[in-house]
């Protein structure tokens, strides 16, 4: 069963009244939607299925020196097999970040978040967050109820992030989140 949010009013012990909003049965909500709010209870957009970040020679320059660096001294102090690993470490990423991401579907509807072949329910999830700024982060990032991957991120691309969020209120609540440490490393090594 999922849930969605409607307005309703409180009185607290003061007698101050204050509209908040509750969560009411999906099977009650679609009973008293309007043709107009069910068009808003679905969206679809296309988008890579990761953000591409341009580098220079520069930045491919300081990452072979690393890698040449760790291998150096894995051969220093008499490990071969580390250096072999960094070595391997080093061009599979260098042939990983040559290739083009994917195009993938994206949608939001009554029954989750689809992502490609993936589908994120509702049911599973605790919260949403959408992480905006122009023009360098345009991403829904999802808080599962799992806990070895809790956060899912997916690119908006051109999609309206208002839009979107309208759509996620819906459905689930909204969490403001900070963006991990992961994060922050993958903007600033654009990777």
């Amino acid at each position: 069963m999922s849930f969605d949010l409607k307005k309703a009013r409180t009185v607290n012990a003061g007698g101050e009244v204050r509209e908040t909003e509750k969560r009411m049965p999906r099977e009650e909500f679609e009973e008293s939607d309007t043709s107009e709010d069910r068009y808003l209870e679905s969206i679809s957009w296309r988008a890579p299925e990761y953000e591409i970040y341009e580098k220079s020679a520069t930045w491919y320059s300081v990452a072979a020196l690393i890698f040449l660096a760790i291998a150096a001294y894995a051969m220093w102090t008499n490990s071969p097999i580390m250096a072999i690993t960094f070595i391997l470490i080093g061009v599979v990423g260098y042939i990983y970040l040559q290739k083009d991401p994917r195009m993938l579907d994206f949608s939001i509807s009554h029954m989750g978040v689809q992502a490609g072949d993936e589908m994120y329910e509702f049911e599973n999830m605790e919260s949403f967050w959408i992480f905006y700024d122009p023009p360098h982060t345009k991403t829904l990032s999802l808080h599962t109820k799992a806990s070895f991957m809790p956060f899912v991120h997916i690119p908006l691309a051109d999609e309206d992030p208002a839009v979107v969020r309208e759509v996620m209120m819906r459905f689930l609540s909204e969490e403001k989140q900070e963006a991990g440490f992961v994060d922050a490393l993958e903007r600033f090594l654009h990777i």
